[in-house]
C-alpha cells in the first residue's frame, strides 16, 4: 500500500482553502461584488472533489490508526481477528481512495467548467462537405440535448442546398467545454453524395474548433484595435434578407482575427455576441502563444484538439465511425449521428489521463 499519509499532506492545503472559500462566498460584501463572487465560486467548485476525497481519506486513516492501536492491546483472540479483518478492509479502501485522489491531483484545464463555443467549417469536398457540416451540427445539437445543455447559434452561413459553409454555436451548460474540447479537429466523411449521379463514394472533410466561453480575461481589448463593419444579413440565395445593416463583422487588427454575427435582428445584440466570440478566440490565441513558450516539447494536443489533425472518419457504406486517436470504432453510425458520442469522448479522457499519470 502506497504512503497515503503523503497524499493527505499534499491535499491538506486544498481542503483548507476549500473551507476558507466556503465561508468567503457566504459573506454579504462578497456576494455584492458579482464578478469577485463568481471567481471565488469557480475556485471553490474546482476544489470540491479533492476536498471531499481528503475528508474521506482522513476518516479512513484515523480509523486505521485506531484499529492498529487496538489490535496491539487486545488479548481476546476473537476480537483480535475482528480488528485484523477491519484493518485489511480499511487498507483496501485507503488504496482505492489514493488511486482516485491521484486522478484528482492531475493538472486540470481551468476552463473545464465553462460553456463551449463550437465552430464548424466546410473543408475539402465542396457542397458535400457543407452538407456533412450540417450533419455534424445536428449531431452536436442532439448531444447537447442528452446533456441538458442549451444551444444558441451565434452565426451561420448556409449554402443553396442547405449545407453549412461555417457555423458558430454556443453550448450553455456546466462542463460543456470539458467534453466538447475533444471534438476539435478534422472530421472526414466517406459516402455517396446526393449530388453524385454515378453512385461513387466520395471523401469530404469538415473542421471543428472548440473554445471555452470566456467571461473574464486578463488582457484588455482596446477599441482602437478593432475594426467594426456592419452589413445586411441574409440566408442562402438571398432568402430572409434583412433590410437593415444588423450583421456585424469585427476584425482584431493586431492578430488579424475576424468574427462575424448575423443571427439577431438587433445590431447591438449581434455586436455583443461577436465580442463574446472574439474574447474566446483571443484567449485561445494568447494561450497557445504562452504554451509554445514554455512547452516546446509538447508532442500531442490530447485534450486540446489539433485543428489540423484528422480525428474521426464517418464511413456510411460500412456504417462505421472510427476515431483515429484512440483507434476506437463504432458500427452504430446512425446512433453516433444522433448524438451518441460519449464513448469516443470517454476514450479520449482515459487516454489523456493515462498519459498524464505516466508523466507524473
Amino acid at each position: 500500500m502506497e504512503n497515503y499519509k503523503e497524499i493527505l499532506e499534499k491535499t491538506k492545503k486544498s481542503k483548507e482553502r476549500y473551507d476558507e472559500l466556503t465561508e468567503e462566498v457566504m459573506k454579504p460584501e462578497v456576494i455584492a461584488d458579482n464578478r469577485a463572487w463568481k471567481k471565488l465560486v469557480k475556485e471553490r467548485n474546482s476544489l470540491e472533489d479533492i476536498a471531499n476525497a481528503y475528508q474521506e481519506l482522513l476518516s479512513l486513516s484515523n480509523n486505521l490508526d485506531k484499529c492498529e492501536e487496538d489490535v496491539k492491546t487486545e488479548s481476546d483472540a476473537e476480537m483480535k481477528k475482528l480488528y485484523e479483518s477491519e484493518i485489511y478492509s480499511l487498507k483496501e479502501q485507503i488504496e482505492k481512495k489514493v488511486e482516485e485522489m491521484k486522478i484528482l491531483l492531475l493538472p486540470k484545464d481551468e476552463n473545464d467548467e465553462s460553456n463551449a463555443i463550437l465552430e464548424i467549417r466546410s473543408a475539402a469536398g465542396g457542397e458535400e462537405s457543407a452538407l456533412f457540416g450540417l450533419e455534424l451540427l445536428r449531431m452536436y445539437t442532439h448531444y447537447a440535448d442528452k446533456n441538458r445543455w442549451k444551444t444558441e447559434i451565434l452565426d451561420i452561413n448556409e449554402t443553396e442546398l442547405g449545407g453549412i459553409k461555417e457555423c458558430t454555436v454556443l453550448f450553455k451548460g456546466r462542463g460543456a467545454y470539458s467534453k466538447l474540447k475533444y471534438e476539435s479537429g478534422v472530421h472526414r466523411v466517406q459516402r455517396v453524395p446526393d449530388t453524385e449521379s454515378q453512385g461513387r463514394i466520395h471523401t469530404s472533410t469538415a473542421t471543428v474548433a472548440v473554445l471555452p466561453e470566456i467571461e473574464d480575461i486578463d488582457f484588455e481589448i482596446l477599441d482602437s484595435d478593432l475594426k467594426i463593419d456592419t452589413y445586411r444579413s441574409g440566408g442562402a440565395g438571398g432568402q430572409h434578407v434583412n433590410k437593415t445593416e444588423s450583421a456585424i463583422r469585427i476584425t482584431h487588427l493586431p492578430t488579424g482575427i475576424v468574427v462575424t454575427c448575423q443571427d439577431e435582428r438587433s445590431q447591438l445584440k449581434n455586436k455583443e455576441k461577436a465580442m463574446n466570440i472574439l474574447r474566446s478566440k483571443l484567449y485561445d490565441f494568447y494561450r497557445e502563444q504562452r504554451d509554445s513558450e514554455y512547452d516546446e516539447n509538447r508532442k500531442s494536443q490530447v485534450g486540446r484538439g489539433n485543428r489540423n489533425e484528422r480525428i474521426r472518419t464517418y464511413n456510411y457504406p460500412q456504417g462505421r465511425v472510427t476515431d483515429h486517436r484512440t483507434n476506437l470504432s463504432s458500427y452504430d453510425l446512425q446512433g453516433v449521428l444522433n448524438g451518441n458520442i460519449d464513448e469516443f469522448i470517454e476514450a479520449m479522457i482515459l487516454k489523456e489521463r493515462e498519459e498524464m499519470l505516466e508523466n507524473l
